[in-house]
């Protein structure tokens, strides 16, 4: 089987969107990992992201008016390592050479907000759906390291960029009920199913990683849904847990919680898939705008793991119409000198599991 790679679609936020100018990033092939989504209606998640409760009727996506929900299902396990304190890990021996290979004069860059671009909503949506959601078949281009099928995936599930996107046309979908999360990459509705490049099913109260060497819906072999920026979690006042980031490049093999790799670079300044960044803390946060200053309190406090390539210091997250862009955009005063790369290894319980010491 070919190795897969990724193709990541930079979205460009324009000036009516009033967040900071995205740019394209590299080519991957359009099978394997990574995509870029619109939302379907949207409900929401309070503090730690939770399945909507099973009596909330009908699909929702996150994107538009709150619906309840049920607090039984979190967003992976509390000690699981997206929701790890790395606040005062020791710093990696390579992180000024990361950080560069990265782009230290780089601007931070919300892949996510209000609105839409080019007939899409910004980020990458997420749709709910009901207990009893009927399942369907997927077919994958690398079946060998995907999930495989039926999955609960309604015909008109969100697609990351639109049903006419061309990017990594992410979809993920969130089984209330099962507790689960059912993420595709370049997926297309086909007949009564689905085509994808890969997928993988999330047990959202687990801390298994997956089978060394495979991707998921992502190229590191990560959760997606476990990285995104969600406005709920923001208008509860704290983001708990690491946000996704994407770089332009990246060095081969990957480190924990990763469990794929994208690249043939053996360049030891590159960052792997996998790798945990953190915002410093002489950095002052203080006065930004609030949605902004929660964001950047996550990533001094819990980080940002590089799940993708695409373009630098791109953070992932949810539509919704309830962001404020102009608090968003004041993210890229951030550059990337502003941040260091830690070295988390001493969190690792076994490198098959995502729990953290």
């Amino acid at each position: 089987m070919p190795q897969p790679t990724f193709r990541r679609a930079g979205v460009v936020l324009a000036a009516l969107v009033v967040l900071a100018a995205g740019c394209t990033t590299p080519d991957r092939t359009p099978v394997a990992a990574p995509g870029t989504v619109t939302p379907a209606p949207t409900g929401a998640v309070t503090g730690t992201p939770v399945a909507p409760s099973p009596a909330a009727s009908g699909r929702v996506g996150f994107g538009s008016r709150p619906r309840p929900v049920a607090r039984a299902c979190p967003v992976l396990p509390a000690d699981n390592v997206w929701h790890a304190d790395v606040s005062r890990l020791p710093v990696h021996t390579r992180s000024a050479a990361m950080v560069g290979a990265i782009g230290a004069g780089a601007t931070v860059h919300p892949d996510f907000g209000a609105g839409t671009w080019a007939g899409a909503p910004i980020g990458i949506p997420v749709t709910v759906v009901p207990a009893g959601q009927r399942r369907v078949p997927v077919t994958f281009s690398y079946a060998a390291e995907s999930d495989p099928g039926p999955y609960p995936i309604p015909p008109d599930a969100a697609i990351e960029g639109g049903p006419r996107g061309d990017g990594d046309r992410h979809v993920i979908v969130w089984d209330r009920a099962a507790c689960r999360a059912y993420e595709l990459f370049d997926a297309h509705p086909a007949g009564g199913g689905w085509w994808a490049g890969s997928g993988a099913v999330v047990d959202l109260r687990s801390n298994r990683l997956r089978r060394a060497g495979w991707t998921s819906a992502d190229a590191a072999g990560l959760s997606i849904l476990a990285g995104l920026v969600r406005y709920d979690e923001v208008a509860a006042g704290r983001i708990d847990h690491a946000i996704r980031v994407t770089v332009p490049r990246t060095r081969t093999g990957w480190t924990w919680p990763a469990t794929h790799s994208a690249s043939d670079a053996s360049d030891p300044a590159l960052p792997q898939l996998g790798q945990r960044l953190r915002l410093k803390r002489s950095v002052d946060v203080s006065r930004l705008p609030r949605q902004a200053r929660i964001v950047a309190e996550a990533m001094q406090r819990y980080g940002l793991i590089v799940a993708d390539h695409g373009s630098a210091w791109f953070l992932s997250g949810a539509p919704d119409e309830r962001w404020d862009n102009d608090a968003l955009r004041t993210l890229g005063g951030l550059r990337g000198s502003d941040f260091e790369v830690v070295d988390a290894s001493g969190l690792m319980v076994g490198p098959t599991s995502g729990a953290t010491r």
